[in-house]
Order: structure tokens, then sequence, then C-alpha cells
């Protein structure tokens, strides 16, 4: 159960709750409608401190809503409920969804006219904000009606988060006779961040793009760029990669090592380099520069060399995002004990909902679902190794004990691929930073150097087809500016060697007889218990090491196909293995056990990590009324602090 609101955020909630009974006029019939605009009306400032954000500046009274006063607005439920939703939805649709409220109770106002907001952004917005909604079985609220309060684009409407994204479309001048790729090595702050990312992607638009996969807890974009020969679109047999920096604030060298090297790829694809030309019309590579901007903010604001070693580490939530992910891990070791069962894709268990899960983690997780990733790698801060899962220790009262995957070798191989190229991880001296690591070759088992639940790393590996390795990029954590193309130099080819590694092993489509692809088909791979599963598509990545490899393709409802596979070992081309699998014949459909899982869907708006649904989704089995009448789990709450009970806020 997910823990009560503070005490103080529910009072307020109380008096939020009674919906008022009429503010519009009422027709003969008794029926509330709202009255026609007035062509004329007179704009005031906008005062409203929760809406002083809003891309406009001026609105009018009456509001939408009827009321006529800032006294009236701010007493209002509407206004306090806008103002706590933040909180109620932990961080979730924010702040969009509070611009959307402030459209509706301050309206723009210009020339004296009322200009309404667009009702397909309300639309696209209650679509998007519904789950956390969903969450906690509150209905939608009534006041931002998309049909009612919103209007079309062809009756002159506007986007109430037009500021959200227009603040940071203005370019920056690159300094006088520079060229186009030149790369600034210095700090980006957030909005220098998008800028940058956007400028390139503009550049290189048939190979870039930038998008989002969500907001963080204080609502600034977590904003990805693409490589692609097709951006926007998964193609047969092309590889996804992630990479994936500044998971902790105040951990900034993979978030620069990742705008430079965006920046990079671009340039150097225009020039006609063919290694890059090569890697990235085979392969999709996603960067995400800064999987936790609202730390780097606090971290910057200390600025580099007085910033100290924990400061901006968490996110807004003061949650340590590479502690937040689910714990598969400890289920895992549960599984590898049983006999037959399976110890891959892990489906999230019910429980860890009931905790306070950051919704930078939730679109992380929600990204994994959407996007076959093979490869990928966390870029961190405060030692210089590359470490890889698992990060958790078989025996929890070790803090470091060896603990392998079933992928070891390839784990290995992957990590080799990264530190073998980097000058300072290669540097023979134990006087330099990880210096402690030179005997290892500057690599080493997560769990073997110090053990902890929650890692990203682990949960790619445990829940999804995706390899991922953490790269520590250095003892400094906010490195000085004049340090930064030092630092580029040192990664920038550990990054690209690295990137192409996700082309080693096998690759290829599994089909039936009729050259149907079969989705979710399992790629097992004798003597190493973890299998993968085709995409849409039935295409499948297998990440392997040099070696003959017994190599088995199945799904439910046919037959088995094995085939023998021999990898050399300089083999630097995915090899290509097809499987074509054949219908049982008829009796009933046996299967592998453990397939279909007993475990619930998790709450992120995608399929089961097997891509079957199995069992009934528990946010849809919760948006029916229970049969004994039982009320949401906040509801104990409103009803123990007054004696009125706001009815408006349940669903049923």
């Amino acid at each position: 159960m997910p823990p009560p609101p503070p005490l103080l955020l529910l009072t307020v909630l109380v008096f939020a709750a009674a919906r008022p009974g009429c503010e519009f006029e009422r027709n003969p019939a008794g029926e509330c409608h709202r009255p026609p605009a007035a062509d004329s009306v007179t704009c005031v400032d906008l005062q409203l401190r929760t809406c002083s954000d809003a891309a406009y500046n001026h609105t009018t009274f009456p509001t939408l809503l009827q009321h006529r006063s800032w006294e009236v607005v701010e007493a209002s439920s509407e206004y306090i409920l806008l103002s706590v939703l933040h909180q109620l939805l932990e961080g979730q649709c924010n702040p969009d969804l509070r611009l959307l409220g402030c459209a509706v109770l301050a309206p723009r106002c210009e020339g004296g006219r009322v200009r309404r907001p667009c009702r397909h952004i309300c639309e696209g917005l209650r679509e998007a904000c519904q789950p956390a909604f969903d969450a906690i079985d509150m209905a939608w609220p009534y006041f931002l009606d998309c049909h009612l309060y919103f209007t079309s684009e062809d009756e002159g409407c506007y986007d109430p988060l037009e500021k959200l994204r227009g603040g940071l479309e203005a370019d920056e001048a690159l300094p006088s006779g520079l060229p186009p790729t030149f790369i600034r090595f210095s700090h980006h702050s957030y909005a220098q961040m998008v800028r940058v990312l956007r400028r390139t992607a503009f550049r290189c638009a048939h190979v870039a793009r930038t998008y989002s996969i969500g907001r963080s807890f204080d609502g600034r974009e977590l904003l990805v760029i693409e490589f692609s020969s097709r951006p926007g679109q998964h193609e047969l047999m092309e590889p996804e990669v992630k990479l994936i920096g500044n998971i902790h604030g105040n951990e900034v060298a993979g978030r620069e090592m990742l705008i430079y090297l965006a920046q990079y790829l671009c340039s150097e694809y225009l020039l006609g380099n063919p290694r890059i030309q090569r890697l990235l019309n085979t392969t999709r590579i996603h960067l995400l520069p800064s999987m936790n901007p609202d730390g780097y903010e606090v971290a910057a604001a200390e600025g580099a060399g007085y910033n100290g070693w924990t400061s901006g580490r968490q996110n807004a939530q003061n949650l340590d995002l590479n502690r937040n992910f689910p714990d598969l891990t400890s289920e895992y070791y549960r599984l590898a004990e049983t006999r037959g069962a399976r110890s891959d894709h892990i489906p999230i268990p019910q429980h860890y909902w009931w905790g306070k899960v950051a919704p930078e983690t939730k679109a992380i997780m929600k990204w994994m679902q959407t996007i076959p990733f093979v490869l990928s790698a966390s870029l961190h801060g405060g030692d210089l190794v590359v470490s890889y899962p698992f990060d958790f220790s078989k025996h929890p009262q070790e803090d470091k004990m060896f603990s392998p995957t079933p992928d070891e070798k390839m784990f290995k191989l992957l990590s080799r691929a990264y530190a073998d190229v980097h000058p300072m991880m290669m540097d023979r001296s134990e006087n330099r930073c990880g210096g402690n690591f030179l005997k290892r070759g500057s690599i080493i088992n997560g769990a073997d150097w110090y053990s902890f639940t929650g890692g990203m790393s682990d949960f790619n590996y445990l829940h999804t087809n995706c390899f991922e390795i953490t790269v520590e990029l250095g003892c400094v954590k906010f490195p000085p500016e004049e340090a930064l193309y030092t630092l580029w130099q040192h990664n920038k080819e550990s990054l690209l060697n690295f990137v192409e590694t996700v082309h080693r092993g096998i690759k290829g489509v599994v089909m039936d007889k009729f050259g149907k692809p079969v989705k979710n088909a399992r790629i097992l791979v004798k003597g190493i218990r973890h299998d993968i599963t085709t995409a849409p598509d039935g295409d499948y990545w297998r990440l392997l090491p040099p070696g003959t490899h017994i190599v088995i393709a199945q799904a439910p409802g046919y037959t088995k196909v094995i085939k023998k596979v021999i990898l050399p070992a300089r083999m630097k081309r995915a090899g290509r293995v097809d499987f074509i699998l054949q219908p049982l014949g008829v009796g009933p459909r046996n299967f592998l056990h453990g397939l279909r899982r007993t475990g619930p869907h998790d709450p992120l708006g995608g399929a089961s990590s097997l891509g079957e649904a199995t069992e009934p989704d528990p946010l849809r089995a919760r948006r029916q009324p229970s049969a004994d009448g039982s009320k949401p789990w906040w509801w104990s709450y409103f009803t123990s602090l007054s004696t009125h009970r706001p009815r408006w806020l349940l669903k049923y």
C-alpha cells in the first residue's frame, strides 16, 4: 500500500474537496452550462503564485469557472487541489498538469479578449497522466474537462505548455568565425544542454532527432537524442544501444561526455567519416545525458571544485536513483536454486510500487519496455573503473563478494571494450586515480567491489534483454571546466568502441513457416541460463563471446529448433542465425514450465516483460468498483479529518 500523504497535505485537500454545485448559468431544465464568452473583456495582471510561470502575463474576471476575484480563486477547491497535485502524484505530470489547470483558473487575456487553451493538448495530457491518477484511484479533475473548457485550433486556441519548450528554443550563437563542427568543452546548464541537443538534431535531421521519455520530479524534460539511419523507427535487425549520464546529479562528467558525443557523431557523419557513417547506418543509438537534471542544479549551484561529495547526488525527492529500481537480484538468487524455473525477464514485484518510486526511475523503466535495447552503459564519477553485474551480493551479509551473472564472459568482454582503449584505465601507475583496480585491468564485478540493491544495471539484465555496464569516469565528481577536454579525449574512443560491441554475437529473425514473425520467442544458449526474447518484428540480438554455442529457439505452439553456432575470436560483426518454427501437431500445446508467470503487471502503461497478458493489469482492476464497496487507501484520511465526504475525488 502506498504511504499516506503528509497530514498537512491531507488537511489542505479536505478544504479542496467540495465540488461546487453550479457556478455557471442554469438553463430552464435546471442543467448547468457555460455562458458564452463576452466579446470584450478587461485584461488584468496575472497574480497567482502557482501560475507565475505561465506563458502569459494577463488574465481576466470572471474566469472560466466564474470566479470573480483573486480571493475567490485562491480560496477555491480547484486552486488548492491544483497546488498539491504535484505532491499527491509524486511529481508525475509536473508542471504540465499545473499549467493546464492555470489556463482554466486564470484564462489567457490578450487585446481585450480571452483565448482558450487547445483541446488536443488537454486530451494528450489526460492520456499521458491518467495512469498517475489511476495509481491512487482518483478521478480526473472535473475542471480539466477537455470539451468544456478547451477549444480547437480552428477557433484560435493556444498551447498552455508552450513555455516548457519555447524558452529553450532560442539558439546560442557560436563565437565568430568558428565552424558548425566546433564543440565547446564547458559545463552545460539544463537550458544549454537542451539547446545543444536540439541544435545538433536539427543539423543532422536525416540521422538524428530528440525526444523526451518523461520529466523529472521538478518538471525538467528527460531529453534523449537519437542517431539512426531512420530516426524514430526500429529497423529490422538494427540493434538498439543506450548511454545514460548524470544518474547522480553531482557526477557530471558523463553528462558532458554524452553532450560532446552527440555533437561529434553529427559532425563526423556530415564530414563523411566512414566509421561513424557505418555505425549510425547499422545501429540505433540513444543518448540521455542527464537522468537527474534536478540533482545537477543543486550540484551546479555550488560549482566545480566546491561541490561536496554528496551535494546533489539524489533527485528532488532525496532519492538515490541508482538504488531506486526494483530488487530483482534477490529474486534471481531464489529462482536460480529452483530447477526448471526461469531466472530471466523477472517481473516487477507488486510490493515495489508500495514504496516511493521516482518519476525519473519510472521513465527509464517504461523506456526500456518500449524499445528492445541490447546494450547499455551508465556513466558515473568518483573512481576510475568499469563494473558489471551483479551489483548485489549472492549472500546479503557479504559487502564484497564475487557474484557473476550467467553471462560473466560476455560482461567481461563488454567491460574490456571500454577499459582497454582508455589511456588512464590502462596506465600502469598505482598512484593514479583508480590505481587500486590496476591488477584487475580496471574492470570489476560490481558486488565484488561493494554490494547494493536497487541498481539500474542488475534491473536491465534481469527484466529485459539489455546488458548494461557501469563506467566510473574519474575520481573528481564535478571536474573543473579546464579538465573537460582531456576527459573527452580519454573517453571518446572508449565510448565508440563500446557501442560497436553491440554487433558481437548473433542476430536473426524468428518466423513461422509462412514467414510471419514470431514475437516473444525465446532464444536459449546451452550452458548460459539466461534467455532473451524476440522483438515485435521477430528479430533478436544475442550478445555472445567467441566459441561454439548451441542455440535454441522456441515459442508457445511451435516445435523448438536447435542450431550449432561457431563464433571466431576476431569476428566483430554479428553472425546471422534465423529460425523457422513449425507449429505443433494436434493436441494440447505444451511449453516450458514457467513461461506464463503468475505475477501481476507493473503500472508502467506497457506490456508485461514477457510481452503477454498473463494476468489482469492491477491498475485496470482498480478501475472497477470493489464488490465490498471499499474506498481507496487515502479515503479514510479524508473522512477522519472532516465530516464532509469528498465523493467527487472518487472514481466511482
